[in-house]
């Protein structure tokens, strides 16, 4: 007797494309090489860190179909690493006869931040209370209506604290949406910023049959916009951690997706969760999933699109991941300290094959796995990415 997943599966040996090359898509090839498949990739840089990795490499623009239908060709499934893909390509991808997975409808729910809201807003679940905004006098509305501090924000585009300003008062509003730098007339978003007591995400898998698989909890710190650490689980009540799961499972069924969905979250003071951003993809916050799942969410994400089975997502034991930034002016990549930070055994590094580095450029990151507790688990990292520097 076979089952649903069985008429749906992408057996090993066939080739998945992946829009977009950056260390995301590296690390879900590395996946689906050890899986039996092939990888093909788009990206704009030839030499991006996929490459390394990858059958066959489409130079081309995030916005060019001719060069994602290139990439199609061949391929039994298409996925996309970012959300800055323009998502005519993913119809143009599906149009030919290509599955795109997670899909479109993800794709353009979460790519700008107004319509993100909105959707956020249609299940009934909490985000911090924001506006849409195109001048200085409706921004000076908004914040009579909200109250400082403000984030404003532009829908499209930005990523890692880009594209986003910090208002403190009624005299910053002023020229505000003209420092943005986006065309006049731009709908923006602007929202209260939240006094939150932690950051929380939750990866969710979502089978081709709709089946959920969700990672514990991660506890995350950002740094000006940059994630720089993970724990997981989290060290949160068990009521939290349910209730965050049960929006990543939310948010993944409406979205209809076929692959990950990350849910970025906050935990505020009364107890309750706020959505900040969500993400129909594989996370930087699920790293800590290499060394420290089951199933790490790149080989989960391989699983769905593909329409295998989805994997174990348990955490083997409390797991730290921090983040290896850049630093200094753009040259050539070169590590020192290496051995230094693996002389902890329960230290792991992993590298982009990023060839340049510059200041707070995503180039590694670290993970501790096996450590008593996730706190034990955060110094060690640590004290190990101190001992990592750039020549």
């Amino acid at each position: 007797m076979t089952s649903r997943l069985d008429d749906h599966a992408i057996p090993p040996g066939e080739m998945i494309g992946i829009l977009g090359g950056g260390q995301l898509g590296r690390m879900l090839g590395f996946a689906a090489r050890a899986m039996g498949y092939r990888v093909a990739v788009l990206d704009p840089d030839p030499a991006c860190p996929a490459a390394a990795i990858a059958d066959r490499v489409v130079p081309a623009p995030y916005h060019s179909v001719e060069g994602a239908l290139a990439l199609a060709e061949g391929c039994a499934v298409v996925t996309y690493e970012l959300e800055h893909v323009d998502a005519a390509l993913v119809d143009a991808v599906e149009t030919a006869g290509v599955p795109v997975r997670p899909g479109a409808r993800a794709l353009r729910m979460t790519q700008d931040r107004l319509a993100e809201r909105r959707f956020v807003a249609s299940l009934g679940i909490a985000t911090a209370p924001w506006r849409e905004v195109a001048d200085d006098d409706a921004l000076l509305a908004a914040a009579d209506a909200l109250g400082f501090p403000l984030r404003l924000k532009a829908p499209i585009g930005g990523y890692d604290g880009r594209g986003q300003l910090r208002i403190a008062s009624r005299d910053e509003v002023p020229g505000s949406v003209a420092r943005l730098g986006r065309p006049a007339g731009t709908a923006l978003l602007v929202e209260r910023e939240l006094d939150f007591v932690a950051e929380l995400s939750v990866i969710t898998a979502r089978a081709v049959d709709g089946g959920l698989a969700a990672f514990p909890v991660a506890r995350n710190r950002h740094d000006a916009g940059i994630l720089v650490e993970s724990v997981a689980p989290a060290p949160i009540p068990d009521a939290i951690a349910g209730a965050a799961l049960r929006i990543g499972a939310r948010v993944a069924e409406a979205l209809e997706a076929v692959g990950l969905v990350t849910a970025e979250l906050f935990l505020l003071a009364d107890g309750t969760l706020a959505v900040n951003e969500l993400a129909p993809r594989v996370h930087n916050s699920g790293h800590w999933t290499i060394d420290g799942a089951r199933t790490s969410q790149f080989e989960q994400h391989v699983r769905a699109i593909c329409g295998l089975p989805l994997g174990a997502p348990a955490a083997e034991g409390p797991t730290a991941m921090v983040n290896l930034l850049g630093a200094g002016e753009p040259r050539d990549a070169r590590l020192e300290g290496a051995a230094e930070a693996l002389a902890d055994p329960l230290v792991h590094l992993h590298l982009y094959d990023k060839r340049r580095v510059f200041e707070r450029r995503k180039m590694g990151h670290l993970t501790v796995a096996g450590a008593a507790d996730v706190e034990e688990g955060l110094a060690r990292g640590r004290a190990a990415l101190a001992r990592l520097r750039w020549a």
